[in-house]
């Protein structure tokens, strides 16, 4: 039997550690290869990580709640490969570019909160901490508004005493209402201005992590970026006729399903092209203009919560690779396997209402992004067409598109301009194309 190494992974660009959550095998398990062998969690999603090999699970090197980082030896497997093949080191992680580190070093240093204003009101300096914290322990406390000070306070039940996850979150659940917010601000776990009213028979249901956080960063979204929103109706009839042309074929030869999605995202692009000043970011009063497009697309979860997979450099795609990348991220966003950095880089967002039946909506901006569009429920109804022989009333297939920017950096004419000129490629969509 050959020894074999399970090194922690590298999983996405500047993550360079991860706190292990738990083992999903015990040693003496036999384990086959791709299967998960243990839950980590980064600062930004909790991820499996699958055995590279497979074997008998003979020891486990790193326990739960301990931060590791890539590229370290966590468990040791027996395996029947041959001892040449088995005999795997670990691989260094990747030397971080110039401005990885930086953005690194200001992660772990200070991670600014901000005041009721939107102003930086104080920040966490953890350089005046003699304890280690992990990104992920640093984000939640982040979240929470947890100064170093009362993360002092916190027993850590990790490796020389470092606060885990587990350690944090059962802090923040027992965690006095209003306690420490910084800058007058209190987390969401506070309580309300208006007591709610609570009666016999009513059930309590407590917030999971993700749900808190969702609640938190819609409401720092609002307070941040004055929203306006511009609705426009498009007339789809042409993409419907020619979806359900091509569908059956696109199954059969692709293995893949072909949606509406992909095709109102390509839409997006096309108009994010036209109208750059959409694809950009606010930092404090400068502008920044994104060169890369990275098209979110928010997911319902079966637990109810909502995620936003990223599409990376959306605009280089094809319609066809623009199906299969929107397949691949639902689908793994549904089954818990998104890596960190599907995550990241979101230049602008769209949210498809319309799989719940909802005629259009006033979609909230994922931030520090100033536009996301939200795409209705598709409807037949009665319209006026100009024909040769004049105007006449016919069945079209129809649907709003809501378009929420930033007023700040989005004025009307932008806002209004762009949302027209992605219905105006709906509407041209070419009947003949082939995919």
């Amino acid at each position: 039997m050959a020894r074999v190494e399970l090194i922690m992974p590298k999983m996405g660009e500047s993550i360079m550690e991860a706190t292990i959550l738990t083992w999903l095998k015990k040693p003496g398990d036999k384990i086959e290869q791709d299967e998960s062998v243990l839950e980590v969690a980064t600062d930004k999603v909790d991820t499996d990580v699958p055995s590279t090999h497979a074997g008998v699970l003979t020891e486990i090197l790193a326990k739960e709640g301990e931060v590791v980082k890539v590229g370290t030896v966590i468990a040791i497997l027996s395996s029947d490969v041959e001892e040449k093949s088995s005999k795997t080191s670990p691989q260094p992680p990747e030397a971080p570019t110039t401005k990885a580190k930086s953005q690194a070093k200001a992660q772990a240093v200070n991670v600014p909160l901000v005041s009721t204003n939107g102003s930086s009101h104080a920040t966490i300096d953890y350089k005046s901490s003699s304890r280690f914290y992990s990104p992920l322990v640093r984000n939640i406390a982040k979240e929470e508004r947890i100064p170093v000070s009362e993360l002092e306070t916190i027993a850590g039940s990790g490796a020389a005493g470092r606060v885990t996850k587990k350690d944090i979150l059962a802090y923040v659940e027992h965690r006095s209402p209003g306690q420490a917010a910084i800058g007058g601000r209190p987390s969401i776990s506070s309580a309300p201005l208006v007591p709610a009213s609570i009666s016999a028979g009513d059930e309590i249901i407590q917030m999971d992590r993700m749900r808190k956080m969702i609640a938190e960063r819609m409401v720092d979204s609002k307070r941040i970026a004055p929203h306006v929103t511009s609705f426009v109706e498009a007339d789809v009839t042409t993409i419907v006729s020619w979806r359900s042309k091509v569908k059956n074929e696109f199954q059969k030869r692709e293995g893949d399903t072909l949606t509406y999605t992909p095709i109102f995202m390509e839409a997006v692009i096309m108009a994010i092209k036209d109208y750059p000043m959409i694809n950009v970011q606010v930092d404090g009063d400068r502008i920044i203009r994104k060169k890369e497009i990275n098209i979110g697309m928010a997911v319902a979860l079966p637990s109810g919560n909502l995620i936003v997979p990223v599409v990376r450099n959306a605009d280089q795609y094809n319609l066809s690779g623009l199906a299969k990348a929107v397949n691949d991220l639902a689908t793994r966003a549904r089954e818990n396997k998104l890596k960190p950095d599907d995550l990241a880089g979101g230049t602008y967002t769209i949210s498809n209402v319309g799989t719940f039946g909802n005629v259009m909506g006033t979609p909230i901006i994922v931030q520090p992004q100033v536009g996301i569009l939200a795409i209705g429920a598709i409807q037949k109804k009665p319209a006026v067409i100009e024909t040769p022989a004049g105007d006449a009333i016919a069945i079209r297939n129809k649907m709003f598109l809501s378009h929420s920017y930033d007023h700040r950096v989005v004025d009307g004419a932008l806002g209004g301009s762009f949302v027209r000129r992605v219905a105006d490629y709906l509407e041209k969509f070419d009947i003949n194309r082939t995919i």
